[in-house]
């Protein structure tokens, strides 16, 4: 498969600060993604590798909270399959006016009846640790959303409210709206929230000021997604503030000599001269015995 932007799109994207796809990847690839969420939950990991974070595993923690995994492509081919495509970076640079776009962080996210929302926030309010500090988001279902089923939803437009702080909660809070609604407040601004309901397979590009979040999860069915934030191809390391945010973590690829962004760990995608990490079809290719 391969994605193509129309002007049209183009411009939508630029005045909803979202643009949603029927589909990105087939319906078949979904089922096969979900059901790598079970081993990467139980801590069964394909490349031996562990995740960046994981912020819950089977038979620790609580029922009620929705799953999350980190960077889950360094951890399984079939994940990193989608997360590393050209054509997703393409679109993604495209849409932020970069040269080029590399994986700054995935998230594997499975949301199971009855499971507790995420907060309401602002991806770019995360991100002072590198330079530009900024993302662009491809965001794939892996079953059918629904409104009621705690999909993602984004407030059209809010790209161009400027930055708030980082979300006061995040895992699991009751009034998972409240941070955004307070900036709209502070504004003077009736928010216009879209819930993405899409096709399995199917999904969204958000801008990094975008405000997103999702609610509980009050069907009968699971939701799973499987989320690439991308960040420009010159991104560069920021050493001033490399704790901030969730640069805590990701400082650990900090190189001692200098600012550069290694490839292993925030490998190229794609760029407008035709770069891309040459290490990645390589990865791709290695099937663990």
């Amino acid at each position: 498969m391969n994605i193509k932007l129309s002007e049209q799109q183009i411009s939508s994207f630029d005045r909803d600060g979202v643009l949603l796809v029927d589909q990105l990847i087939d319906p078949v690839l979904a089922d096969e993604i979900a059901e790598r969420y079970h081993h990467l939950f139980r801590g069964e990991f394909e490349t031996g590798v562990q995740p960046d974070e994981i912020n819950w595993q089977e038979g620790e923690s609580a029922e009620e909270f929705t799953r999350q995994i980190c960077n889950g492509w360094k951890a399984d081919r079939t994940l990193a399959s989608v997360v590393l495509r050209a054509d997703i970076g393409k679109v993604g640079a495209k849409l932020a006016r970069w040269p080029g776009a590399r994986v700054m962080q995935d998230n594997v996210i499975w949301k199971p009846v009855g499971a507790r929302p995420l907060g309401f926030h602002q991806d770019n309010s995360y991100l002072d640790w590198f330079t530009p500090s900024e993302t662009l988001t491809c965001w794939i279902s892996l079953d059918d959303t629904t409104a009621e089923g705690g999909t993602m939803e984004v407030v059209r437009g809010s790209h161009r409210w400027g930055k708030f702080p980082m979300a006061t909660q995040f895992h699991g809070p009751e009034a998972y709206r409240q941070d955004m609604e307070a900036a709209a407040k502070t504004l003077g601004k009736s928010p216009e929230i879209i819930p993405i309901v899409v096709p399995k397979g199917g999904g969204s590009f958000h801008h990094g000021w975008t405000w997103h979040g999702s609610g509980f999860n009050k069907s009968e069915n699971p939701r799973r997604s499987l989320v690439i934030h991308m960040c420009s191809s010159e991104a560069r390391f920021q050493k001033e503030t490399l704790g901030s945010g969730n640069g805590s973590i990701y400082a650990r690829y900090h190189r001692l000599s200098d600012d550069i962004m290694d490839e292993n760990y925030f490998p190229i995608l794609w760029t407008e001269n035709g770069r891309r990490t040459s290490s990645i079809e390589h990865y791709l290719n290695i099937r663990r015995l």
